[in-house]
Formats: C-alpha cells, structure tokens, sequence
C-alpha cells in the first residue's frame, strides 16, 4: 500500500487549516490598536468648510501620535489579577502542603497565585507571606488583597479578599476551594508589593 494513502480505504482526510503566520502576528496589534485608538483626528465631514489651521504650537500639542509599541496598556490591577486566578481554583481539593495546580493548601493557594502565575516573589507559608506584604487598615481593604487570620502573633491561615466580607481560600481538609464570609475578627489585611 502507497504511504500516502489514508489508513482506512474510503477515507479521506481533510488537511489541517493553517493560519498564515503573519495573520497571527498582527493579532495583538490590532488589539493593542483597538484599546487605545490611532491616536489621529475624527473624519472630516465633506460638506463643512475647512476649519483654520491652529497655530504651530497648538498643532503640535494636539496633534500627537501614539506610539502603539511603547504607550502604556491599560492593565489590570496586579491585586483583581490575583483575585481572579484565586476564583479561578474553585472547587480543588484541600491537601495539606500543596501548591497547585489540583490541589492546595490555604498559603499554597496564594503562592500559586502570585508566584506561579503572576511571577511574584512571595514566601510559601502564611506567615511568611503576611511579613512580605504591606499593612493595609480594614477599613482600607481592598477586593485582591490578602487576609491573614491570626493567632498568638502568627498567621495561621490566608485568603483573598473578594470584597463584601468575602474571602477565597482552600480552608481545611475536606474541604475545598471557595468563598466564605470572614468568621472571625482576628485577622489582618496585607497587600503584595
């Protein structure tokens, strides 16, 4: 039988749809593009008069294009980035010194987030990872930053803020990750640099 032919006789086999590379290049320039405009001016109607040229300085101060390749990207908060990776985990069971990505424990969960995922160096254990972050007051708290419940001085447990006296954490074995009210008022609130 001719190397050629299809493995079963009958058969034909439709060849794979290729993108053509340069297709996939300009994908995320046109993206790029679209967030931030082309930095020109609106279309001109045809049926007004022509509009005085500003002066120079003016022009100049107006008219500026922006350089796709360098302007800034509207970015997410690294803290919402965090948070929703953290939502992302739901439903993974809890196993003690895990760090993803099937199961975690509560610190475990956190390191996963932001060292795995978000490149951040941050410590594996809870309260190493409360001594690496900034202070933040409850009344500062924000949705993405972490909680850390205490005990004799220590973070004994972690979670992320989700807002509204929420947090997403992988709580104990058994369990796994979710969302749950705060239910107690020993903790503290710390935000990764």
């Amino acid at each position: 039988m001719p190397a050629t032919s299809p493995a079963r006789p009958g058969r034909h086999r439709r060849p794979a749809r290729r993108l053509p590379l340069q297709s996939l290049a300009i994908t995320p320039l046109l993206g790029a593009a679209l967030v931030l405009g082309t930095g020109g001016a609106p279309p001109v109607s045809t049926t007004a008069p022509p509009a005085a040229a500003p002066a120079p300085s003016a022009k100049a101060a107006t008219n500026k294009a922006v350089d796709v390749a360098t302007a800034p990207i509207a970015t997410v908060p690294r803290r919402l980035q965090a948070l929703r990776i953290a939502a992302a985990q739901r439903g993974k069971p809890y196993r003690w010194g895990a760090a993803g990505p099937y199961a975690f424990d509560c610190s475990g969960l956190i390191y996963y987030v932001y060292r795995t995922k978000l490149h951040v160096a941050l410590p594996r254990t809870a309260n190493a990872q409360r001594l690496k972050t900034v202070r933040v007051a409850k009344s500062n708290i924000l949705a993405g930053d972490l909680v850390f419940f205490m005990r004799g001085g220590r973070a004994y447990h972690v979670g992320v803020y989700a807002g509204s006296g929420k947090v997403w954490h992988s709580p104990r074995p058994g369990q796994r990750v979710q969302l749950s009210k705060l239910w107690t008022s020993a903790w503290v609130a710390g935000r990764v640099r």
